[in-house]
C-alpha cells in the first residue's frame, strides 16, 4: 500500500478531510510526524514514502515570527537557537535525495502561512527541475 508522510503539529490528518491535500489517490497508508525530528527519523527509518505533505509552523514560536512584523521570515531562518520548520525539512529532504540522486515523492503544502508554504513550494519545485535539466540535458 502507498504511504503518504503527514508533517504537521497541529491538523490531525484524519480529521476534518485534510487528506483532500494529498498528491496521491486513496487507497494509501497516513503516517503523521509532527516535528523535524521525527520526519527525519521516519524517512531514515523507513526511507522514502510515496508522497509528503508539508506544514511549515510546527511549534508555538513558528505562529508567534508568522505575526510578529518586527523581523522577516528569512532573518528568522538565520537565528541559531530556534525550533526547525517545514521548510528546515523540506531541504533536508532535498539534500537526502541529492545525496541519493533520486527523485523527491510527490507533495503538497497544507501550511496556512503563505510565506512559508511557497518556500517550501520554490524549494522542491527547484529541486525537480534541477533533476529533469540533469536526466534531460
Amino acid at each position: 500500500m502507498k504511504k503518504l508522510l503527514w508533517l504537521d503539529d497541529y491538523r490531525n490528518p484524519l480529521e476534518r478531510d485534510w487528506l483532500v491535500f494529498s498528491p496521491i489517490p486513496h487507497p494509501f497508508e497516513t503516517i503523521w510526524v509532527k516535528s523535524y525530528k521525527e520526519f527525519v527519523d521516519w524517512i531514515e527509518k523507513n526511507g522514502l514514502p510515496d508522497a509528503i505533505c508539508f506544514d511549515h509552523d510546527l511549534a508555538g514560536e513558528h505562529y508567534d515570527v508568522y505575526h510578529n512584523t518586527d523581523y522577516t521570515l528569512e532573518e528568522y531562518y538565520l537565528t541559531s537557537d530556534r525550533e526547525m520548520t517545514g521548510y528546515d525539512a523540506a531541504k533536508w529532504l532535498v539534500e537526502y535525495c541529492l545525496d541519493r540522486d533520486i527523485d523527491i515523492p510527490k507533495f503538497n503544502v497544507q501550511s496556512a502561512n503563505p510565506d512559508g508554504a511557497r518556500n517550501i513550494r520554490g524549494l522542491l519545485i527547484n529541486y525537480n527541475k534541477f533533476r529533469y535539466e540533469k536526466e534531460n540535458g
